[in-house]
């Protein structure tokens, strides 16, 4: 599996710049930062949330993981935990369980980004696939995704 059509066509129709970084297959946001070369901070990781009604993806770089309080408070979802493989496959259906990219504006899900995101001029994500990672400017993604930027992470 390659980066997903509907990600990278989304992106061209947008006249985004992108870089396609091909990588060894990786499963963790620390371990893409490394193969890729770039700090943990510029590499983000969407998790996927439910509160059993909804789901949203709450977007943190590498090191950081989501404090599930923190984001109950900015999102409304009380009681929002991780979501299950079976929900990533249905969500996202052209991506690999757990390569899903941050766009859930794609997918009709909100989409909720770390304030500390901000900092960097890029970001680097998977796009649907464990061995390419995708590069663009933060503030292209912030444009195109209109995320909700809140405080998330533990």
């Amino acid at each position: 599996m390659t980066i997903a059509a509907k990600v990278r066509e989304f992106m061209e129709q947008n006249d985004v710049d992108y870089e396609v970084i091909p990588h060894a297959v990786t499963y963790t946001a620390q371990e893409t930062a490394a193969s890729v070369h770039r700090p943990g901070r510029e590499v983000v990781k969407p998790v996927l949330l439910t509160d059993g009604e909804e789901y949203a993806l709450a977007v943190v770089d590498a090191p950081h993981q989501v404090d599930l309080d923190s984001f109950a408070r900015a999102s409304g979802m009380e009681g929002a935990v991780l979501a299950d493989e079976a929900a990533m496959r249905e969500l996202f259906p052209d991506c690999e369980p757990g390569a899903m990219p941050p766009f859930g504006n794609l997918y009709g899900i909100k989409v909720f980004c770390d304030k500390h995101l901000e900092k960097d001029d890029t970001i680097t994500f998977n796009a649907c696939t464990h061995h390419e990672a995708v590069r663009m400017k933060w503030e292209d993604f912030k444009r195109l995704v209109k995320p909700v930027m809140v405080e998330i992470f533990a």
